[in-house]
C-alpha cells in the first residue's frame, strides 16, 4: 500500500476549546497514523497526518466532523511529501 501524507485546516464554527487536538490524536493513534496537530491564533486547527492511503482517508473524514462538540465549517486538505522516520503523533502548542 502506499503512504500518503495530507497537510490539513479545519475552520470553525467552533473547533477551539472542544477537545479537537486531542480527539485528533486520540483517533490518529487509534487508526496508526503519525504527524501532528496544533490549534492557530486565528480559530483554526492545522496538522499533518500520515499513514496508509486508507487510514490517512478514514481519518480525515473523522476529523471533517471533529468530536462531538466541534462545529467544522470548512475543511481544506492539501498532499505533502512523506516524513521517512516518523513514529509518532504528537499535539504541538
Amino acid at each position: 500500500m502506499a503512504v500518503k501524507r495530507v497537510y490539513f485546516l479545519a475552520h470553525g464554527g467552533t473547533v477551539q476549546g472542544v477537545g479537537y487536538r486531542y480527539f485528533t490524536q486520540r483517533k490518529a493513534k487509534l487508526i496508526g497514523i503519525t504527524g501532528w496537530v496544533r490549534n492557530l491564533p486565528n480559530n483554526k486547527v492545522e496538522g499533518e497526518v500520515q499513514g496508509e492511503d486508507a487510514d490517512v482517508k478514514t481519518l480525515l473524514v473523522q476529523l471533517d466532523r471533529g468530536p462531538p462538540a466541534a462545529h467544522v465549517v470548512r475543511f481544506d486538505k492539501q498532499d505533502r511529501e512523506v516524513l521517512e522516520g516518523e513514529t509518532t503523533f504528537e499535539v504541538k502548542r
